[in-house]
């Protein structure tokens, strides 16, 4: 099998293409670099193109026979969305369109979608199931949802089979070390709070206090990325065995809140980390925790790194690499 893997210099991406490869599967990555890193990319037939663009696009297929697409290559940052709606909707919708017409055209049927619970929007309830409203509350969010739309019209019109997997938050680094998260700018709270633990940065900070939490501070699902990573190739495997179209949630099912998080990064890295409060920040709901008991049933995917203080480890280890190789 050969798989396109589309934003494959990423954090998530970048993962895939190395489980992929130590598999036994053929990969070709495409990429832009606009936000990945040629260095994360390892010995796969790399393509730098933009799938926004039409005529690159059709004469990968024509040159490449490909067999899946898993698709990465998103703008993730939630603030810029609501500032620079325009760059997300060309990026994630659009762009993603042309990519998806290229695979009709040149019959390739199976599509693996990097989708979000930004989908949701403020929850109801939580833990969130995969039936709870989808009410985005931002440009990236919404571009996410429709993409997902989009792609239950295309199965209907030309039987492109999908999953879209919808990620809480994504942590952690490769446990082996060769991999891990540097986004420009960075907008994640373990790395950032790793980067005030190795003093790239003088502190953390932590917006909002007065929550309706245990401890004030705001609650989330964090999920290895390499449990993302294994989701990904069981959600392929249940297509080639002619799965339907269908949408999962990935997350642990647990949540930490930040304080939760600050304390287990200091218990592993042995560092004091200063903290800054601030005031919250709009948007910001104070718990979102998955229920993802479906992709577990309908998969049989089941997380190895749930626990925060392994994440933590494995993200620490790759923070120590920093600079890292350019």
């Amino acid at each position: 099998m050969k798989i396109l893997v589309v934003g494959g210099a990423g954090y998530i991406g970048s993962h895939m293409v190395k489980h992929l490869l130590d598999t036994g599967r053929r990969v070709v990555v495409v990429d832009n670099f606009s936000t990945g890193h040629r260095d994360a990319v390892r010995a796969a037939d790399l393509l730098e193109l933009d799938i926004a663009d039409a005529n690159a696009v059709a004469e990968l297929f024509e040159t490449h026979s490909i067999d899946a697409v898993m698709h990465f290559a998103s703008f993730i940052q939630v603030g810029e969305s609501m500032t620079q709606p325009a760059k997300y909707y060309a990026n994630n919708l659009a762009a993603t369109l042309c990519l998806l017409e290229a695979m009709v055209k040149a019959g390739v049927s199976k599509f693996i979608f990097s989708s979000t619970a930004a989908v949701y929007g403020d929850p109801d309830y939580v833990p969130i199931d995969e039936s709870h409203p989808k009410r985005p509350i931002n440009p990236y969010g919404r571009s996410k949802w429709m993409l997902e739309q989009i792609l239950e019209d295309f199965d209907r019109a030309y039987g492109l089979k999908s999953v879209s997997l919808r990620y809480f938050n994504a942590a952690g680094a490769d446990p082996d070390g060769e991999l891990g998260e540097r986004h420009e700018p960075e907008t994640h709270l373990l790395p950032l709070i790793l980067q005030a633990a190795s003093g790239r940065r003088p502190s953390i900070t932590v917006f909002g206090r007065d929550y309706d939490t245990p401890d004030g501070t705001c609650i989330r699902d964090y999920i290895h990325v390499t449990d993302l990573v294994d989701a990904h190739d069981l959600a392929l495997k249940y297509l080639d065995s002619a799965g339907a179209s269908a949408a999962f949630n990935l997350g642990n099912g647990q949540g930490y809140s930040v304080d939760e998080v600050i304390e287990a990064a200091r218990k592993v890295t042995g560092r004091s980390i200063e903290t800054v409060d601030a005031p919250r920040r709009e948007g910001d709901p104070a718990r979102l925790v998955a229920e993802s008991s479906t992709a577990k049933s309908v998969l049989g995917w089941q997380p190895q790194f749930s626990d925060i203080n392994t994440i933590v480890a494995h993200a620490w280890g790759w923070e120590r690499q920093y600079p890292w190789r350019r």
